[in-house]
């Protein structure tokens, strides 16, 4: 049975994140220990005990949450795993499912995430930006009443039919509610991100991450990724590391993406990562394919059984 690997991005992780295998299993323990030598600090501590709410903060979430999808990923594959015959990743996820297609370097990656945390962050002062969640618009309706409003409000996650979230200026963004509740919408919420991602205002941080992109290799896979911003897959090193850069300042097209990854015929798909947001949104696109964890000591043993 052909399957697709998906990988999360921030927003799923969560203190104490995959202890039972990092505790019972050498080698995703092993490979939570390499990333902490990459990164030059103790990655499991941030894990586990959430010092001064360091997992919450983007230059360590984005780390850990790769960190974590590999390690979980090398552990299902050791532990004599299928090999997935496409893969995707949401927003942070894309890095996570370049790695394990085989793209970019573990080492690489998260040298590169770190630097798009503190990169996006500096685009936009804490408090400065604001994402909001949006249920029962069209993307049309989301588009209609954006374009209302004065400041940088923009869809940032098409995530699911009737959900999709939206990223700009703080101020735009709470301007924006009622607005969205006038035109019909369920409910419209702020989230709790110090970071307005997928929308223009990350540009300056493009443009930054395009030049440290510049610098680094990135090897053609046997294995495709789907990309948030095309929603296709992607072999060409050059236009890999094209897609990254825009992925900063564009929405993340993940409906188009899981079509995507259908038409490869698959059977099932594997949320790789803490929690099962991904396997949440794939059930409102398609409720008739199956999502399987890989998120525990647990789930890792049903998969390879």
């Amino acid at each position: 049975m052909s399957c697709a690997f998906i990988f999360p991005g921030q927003g799923s992780q969560s203190v104490g994140m995959y202890q039972s295998l990092y505790q019972g299993n050498e080698v995703f323990k092993s490979t939570i220990d390499q990333a902490s030598a990459v990164l030059e600090y103790d990655l499991w501590q941030v894990i586990s005990e959430n010092p001064d709410d360091q997992l919450n903060k983007t230059e360590y979430t984005q780390p850990a949450l790769l960190a974590c999808s590999i390690a979980a990923y090398r552990a299902y594959l050791d532990a004599g795993g299928k090999m997935p015959s496409v893969m995707a990743g949401h927003s942070l996820g894309e890095y996570s499912a370049l790695v394990a297609a085989g793209n970019l370097s573990f080492e690489t990656a998260l040298s590169l995430v770190r630097l798009r945390g503190q990169l996006m962050q500096q685009a936009v002062p804490e408090g400065t930006g604001a994402m909001a969640a949006v249920l029962n618009l069209t993307l049309e309706q989301i588009n209609t009443v954006c374009s209302q409003l004065d400041g940088v409000v923009e869809a940032a996650n098409i995530n699911a039919p009737g959900q999709i979230v939206v990223a700009g200026d703080a101020t735009a963004v709470e301007q924006s509610l009622p607005l969205f509740k006038d035109a019909g919408a369920r409910r419209a919420l702020p989230l709790p991100v110090s970071v307005p991602s997928h929308c223009s205002l990350m540009k300056p941080a493009a443009e930054q991450l395009q030049k440290a992109l510049s610098l680094i290799e990135i090897e053609a896979s046997a294995i495709p990724v789907v990309h948030n911003v095309s929603a296709q897959p992607v072999r060409n090193p050059d236009e890999i590391k094209t897609m990254l850069v825009q992925q900063l300042y564009s929405s993340v097209r993940w409906v188009d993406c899981v079509e995507t990854l259908k038409a490869f015929g698959i059977e099932y798909a594997v949320e790789c990562g803490p929690g099962n947001v991904l396997a949440g949104l794939v059930k409102r696109i398609d409720k008739a394919l199956p999502v399987k964890a890989l998120n525990s000591d647990e789930s890792l043993a049903a998969l390879v059984s």
